[in-house]
């Protein structure tokens, strides 16, 4: 035990020991330096008589024999020693300290051998001697007071600790994604995979430009969907960077088809390569909330600000407004005129004329009351407020090239149709985001109502920079899609942008109803986020404590952030963190990763080379553009002439035509 008692005799022991070992080496300078010490006149009879019973024990038959006697009563001695420690003292400086003192202690025999006349070097001898002595001591000395025990390595980041088992098995089936990572273990780096086996429940893909999202993780969802008979919906930001890898992968792997898709594209700045759709295709529309949800889609993408104040007056009316307005087309001559463009048009018809055509049908009748009355007593300025925001941000999409592509009928939007599977990219100009984009949700929320529907093909939805454009009720499509096979991909770059774009009540939903995440570097409120999503595991934690006169570590476990927030914050471009969702019949227990994705950077580099270029659809010759422009003008002009007399010329309707009263 270590009492006071015990170490105050220790420490007399260890004095002793150390004592005896000065003493014996006393002895010999005194028995072999005998004639230098005659001549200082320090011998006696006494001494004499003493030296030869101290020949007598055998001590001092040899001359190194006494000298590593006292050098291992002082080893002995300084293992017991207990100095004041200090992390600051290194071995190298106690290993000198030892090695020169040692070199002294012995290498001073050489003074006798080369001096065999002068007795006076004897005492050379015995000065570098002890001074070798005492430097052996001091190293001894320092040796106790440093740290015997040092914290378990050198991991100023934590980085080994942090490390966790991921899964490394290949888990694939039908609808899976699987992606080859490399992850490190305690002091390995061990091969994983990445398995996605249930994308329907929702993929959530985020990462900071130049994290490594799409050449890392969407290239390969487009290529493996297509290779497994997924149909496909593609909107590509940056068109064609996605096209391009979609339409490739298309022809490589569209023979495997239970029925061949057709390959359609969307592009509003070159006409040559893009087919036509008309998103309010009446047959697709059967009741009046599909042209509502069409005219909420189109106002909020076109102002994104609405989107946080729905409900509010001046953000419903004019959304029932122009609901009114798309309702009406669909219903005049079975839908003739239903197009965006010719919705476009009519709104922007004097009131009078406009608010006649819009009473004349029924249906819409409640919708465009308020409106008719706020003109007919003259509540000019409700009236502007209600229309005029809706007609302003209609008319920037009055333009030849917008017109022409979304009149035509090249395709439906029914993507998975059994009878007629279709794979379809819309890209976008990151130059024109708020005016495509507000005309590319339209296209993505009339097509994802056609999508989410029983007896249909597997299907995959891909939104590259989803933000950047607005699909209503997309948290309705990720939990109810899942039954009709729809696997959904958003690609973000970071929370905050969700937010702002969709505001904070759906942007939570969106984060937190996905089932599978994958995330490059992000920062802030998104890192922390994940980390908490991505749990704790347990670590261990060691504590040093030093004093006077000893030195403790004490270790612990506890639990603590698998993947802290500084870490996903500082994730290098091609490595991910994130979570997967399982199924009832393969389940995995090893959720969470923190891998590097690998790519065959060779292949796929050999492989973008060899692409080739989705081809151009049709020749336009010079003014058709503009012919059709000036065509929809017309169809609107006409229609409003020949209606209004129509309706003038009605007994039972001629009530219907507006006329404000002048004063």
């Amino acid at each position: 035990m270590q009492t006071g008692e015990n170490e105050q005799a220790l420490r007399k022991i260890l004095d002793m020991t150390r004592l005896i070992s000065i003493i014996i080496l006393g002895i010999h300078f005194y028995y072999y330096g005998y004639s230098f010490f005659a001549d200082l006149g320090l011998t006696s009879k006494f001494s004499n008589r003493i030296l030869e019973n101290i020949y007598r024990t055998g001590l001092f038959s040899g001359f190194l024999k006494s000298k590593f006697m006292a050098l291992l009563l002082v080893f002995i001695s300084l293992m017991g020693a207990k100095g004041r420690k200090n992390e600051k003292l290194k071995l190298k400086t106690a290993v000198y300290f030892i090695a020169s003192g040692l070199f002294l202690y012995f290498g001073s025999q050489l003074i006798l051998l080369l001096s065999f006349v002068n007795l006076s070097a004897f005492g050379v001898y015995i000065c570098l001697t002890s001074f070798g002595f005492l430097l052996v001591i001091t190293g001894g000395t320092l040796l106790s007071r440093m740290i015997s025990r040092t914290l378990k390595g050198r991991d100023i980041f934590n980085r080994e600790n942090e490390t966790f088992p991921q899964e490394e098995r290949l888990l694939e089936n039908e609808f899976s994604i699987n992606l080859p990572a490399k992850y490190y273990l305690k002091d390995k780096v061990r091969k994983s995979w990445i398995n996605i086996i249930n994308p329907f429940r929702g993929l959530l893909v985020c990462g900071s430009p130049g994290s490594g999202k799409s050449y890392f993780v969407i290239r390969h969802i487009i290529t493996q969907h297509i290779a497994k008979g997924f149909t496909m919906f593609v909107y590509d930001f940056k068109f064609d960077d996605l096209t391009k890898i979609t339409y490739n992968a298309y022809l490589k792997y569209r023979h495997l088809y239970l029925v061949e898709p057709k390959f359609f594209v969307i592009n509003f700045d070159d006409l040559t390569r893009s087919h036509r759709c008309n998103p309010l295709e009446p047959s697709s529309m059967t009741d009046i909330t599909d042209a509502a949800e069409s005219a909420r889609t189109i106002l909020l993408g076109l102002n994104r600000e609405w989107i946080k104040k729905q409900g509010d007056f001046f953000v419903e009316s004019p959304i029932n407004f122009l609901t009114a307005v798309i309702w009406y087309l669909k219903k005049y001559n079975n839908g003739e005129f239903c197009t965006l463009p010719h919705v476009i048009e009519l709104m922007q018809l004097e009131y009078n004329n406009l608010f006649t055509l819009l009473r004349s049908e029924k249906e819409i009748e409640v919708l465009i009351n308020p409106f008719v009355s706020a003109y007919l007593n003259e509540a000019s300025e409700q009236l502007e407020g209600q229309i005029a925001s809706a007609k302003i941000a209609m008319s920037r999409l009055s333009s030849p090239q917008l017109y022409y592509v979304l009149c035509g009928n090249d395709f439906t939007l029914d993507i998975n149709n059994p009878r007629d599977p279709k794979i379809v990219c819309m890209g976008n100009n990151p130059q024109k985001i708020q005016t495509y984009g507000a005309v590319l949700s339209l296209y993505i929320n009339r097509l994802v109502k056609q999508v989410n529907q029983k007896d249909k093909f597997k299907s995959s939805l891909i939104f590259d920079e989803f933000p950047t454009v607005y699909l209503n009720n997309i948290d309705s499509l990720i939990a109810t899609a899942r039954s009709n096979k729809v696997s959904t991909c958003l690609g973000i770059q970071d929370f905050s942008q969700l937010k702002k774009d969709y505001g904070r009540e759906q942007a939570d939903v969106i984060m937190n109803i996905t089932g599978n995440i994958i995330s490059g570097q992000v920062t802030g409120d998104t890192a922390k986020q994940l980390s908490e999503r991505f749990g704790k595991i347990m670590q261990e934690r060691e504590s040093l404590s030093i004093n006077s006169s000893d030195t403790s570590i004490s270790r612990s476990r506890q639990l603590e952030s698998a993947v802290p927030a500084s870490k996903i914050a500082s994730l290098s471009s091609g490595e991910f963190v994130g979570m997967t969702a399982d199924n009832p019949d393969c389940r995995i227990d090893l959720k969470s990763f923190h891998s590097e994705i690998l790519n065959d950077h060779k292949a796929l580099q050999k492989e973008t080379e060899n692409y080739i270029d989705f081809p151009p659809v049709r020749s336009l010759e010079n003014g058709i553009v503009n012919r059709n422009y000036t065509q929809i003008k017309k169809d609107i002009q006409d229609l409003s002439e020949s209606e209004i007399d129509i309706i003038a010329g009605d007994v039972n309707r001629k009530h219907l035509i507006v006329k404000k009263k002048k004063n």
